[in-house]
């Protein structure tokens, strides 16, 4: 289908910080809010822009209406008590806090995760990722006024918080990952059903890749917008699609091996016009490659052995002193955990890597200069950020 891409050599150049060398109080210019609201995505934060008729001239980001302080709190509870809580931090895709918090005291402790337990936490973190792209597109479509692929992402997401409820017992807090491994088997008769919920996924993502992907409108809005030059990737600490979309195949599962990836047959997805396009048709590839994972890891887990390690009375553990930063690959890059102990029964700090951090306040401020009004939502979405991981 023929599509027009948008012109946009009459915008004013940026200097060396990436902002126009303009007089803000000359009167020219006003101030109007993005946000907070609460759609998903976005939703939790705000930018306060600067605008000059239709053309954004300046963007301040503001943070902390939802989830705040959690690394702080992690510091006056016991080692257990820190585990409801760090799935908080991210809300839309909380595994990956679990994995990484759970991983993290498993290394200082000295604690071996059994073999079974590796295959299904490496499921449960496929799943979330599928939930997490799920939601992106909706809302990356959405913001360009596609709602109905907002309406097809949520049903089919809703299919796989049924296989997390019935896995786990919850639909969006799992609390399944646990220092050690996991909480429980697999139920009965799981893998059918969960193959039901990838073919309907596969499905309707058809639907959205003809609906959306080769629609005229939706590549005009989003086709040479928002470009990430790849020279920003080391300095704003670009990861994930946002940089697998810039060509550079960033991802934890192929660059430091985790759990079972190693034993899995896949190939990261990569783009290289690194605009919106691109890394929406990165998230949505990288989706299909997660479906193919799950089937790969039902085919090839142990069906016998344990799935949690012994460990501790938990109400009295004590790890010894030390340090370790564990990492994985999230829907939006490179998630890590930093954690410190000082041989006591809590954790002596606790620092959180989430993507968003560096995506939604130094990156974003960056690019949303000469941006239109009309595009910030889009440029928003496009860099993929959950307000939690900033504020935690």
């Amino acid at each position: 289908m023929d599509y027009f891409a948008p012109d946009r050599s009459q915008y004013p150049v940026k200097n060396a910080d990436g902002k126009l060398d303009v007089d803000l109080s000359s009167g020219k210019y006003l101030k109007l809010w993005h946000g907070p609201n609460h759609p998903g995505i976005t939703g939790n934060m705000s930018v306060e822009l600067t605008v000059c008729g239709d053309e954004v001239v300046e963007g301040k980001t503001h943070v902390g209406y939802l989830h705040r302080g959690f690394e702080k709190l992690m510091e006056r509870r016991t080692f257990i008590q820190c585990f409801p809580i760090v799935c908080r931090i991210c809300v839309p895709e909380p595994d990956f806090n679990e994995y990484c918090y759970a991983a993290a005291v498993e290394d200082l402790s000295g604690i071996e995760c059994p073999e079974r337990a590796k295959w299904i936490r490496a499921m449960v973190l496929e799943m979330g990722r599928i939930n997490s792209y799920l939601m992106y597109l909706g809302g990356q479509a959405g913001a360009l006024g596609l709602g109905v692929i907002g309406q097809w992402s949520t049903y089919v997401r809703d299919l796989m918080l049924d296989r997390f409820e019935e896995l786990t017992g919850a639909r969006i807090y799992h609390m399944f990952i646990i220092p050690g491994g996991v909480r429980d088997v697999l139920p009965e008769g799981f893998d059918g059903r969960m193959e039901e919920t990838l073919r309907e996924i596969e499905r309707v993502m058809k639907d959205v890749s003809e609906v959306m992907f080769c629609n005229a409108v939706f590549k005009k809005r989003t086709v040479g917008l928002g470009v990430i030059d790849p020279s920003w990737l080391e300095p704003y600490g670009v990861t994930g699609p946002n940089a697998r979309a810039a060509g550079v195949a960033k991802d934890v599962r192929k660059d430091y091996p985790y759990l079972i990836y190693p034993e899995l047959d896949f190939e990261v997805s990569i783009g290289h016009d690194s605009d919106i396009f691109t890394r929406s048709d990165v998230r949505r590839r990288d989706l299909l490659v997660s479906l193919d994972l799950v089937r790969q890891i039902l085919a090839k887990m142990p069906r016998s052995g344990p799935v949690a390690a012994v460990t501790p009375n938990v109400l009295h553990w004590k790890i010894p002193r030390g340090e370790t930063y564990v990492r994985g690959e999230c829907s939006r890059g490179e998630y890590g955990y930093y954690l410190v102990t000082d041989g006591s029964g809590y954790p002596r700090r606790v620092n959180v890597r989430g993507p968003s951090y560096t995506h939604a306040m130094t990156l974003l401020e960056r690019m949303i200069v000469n941006m239109n009004i009309s595009d910030v939502a889009a440029l928003m979405v496009s860099l993929h950020t959950y307000p939690p991981e900033i504020e935690r």
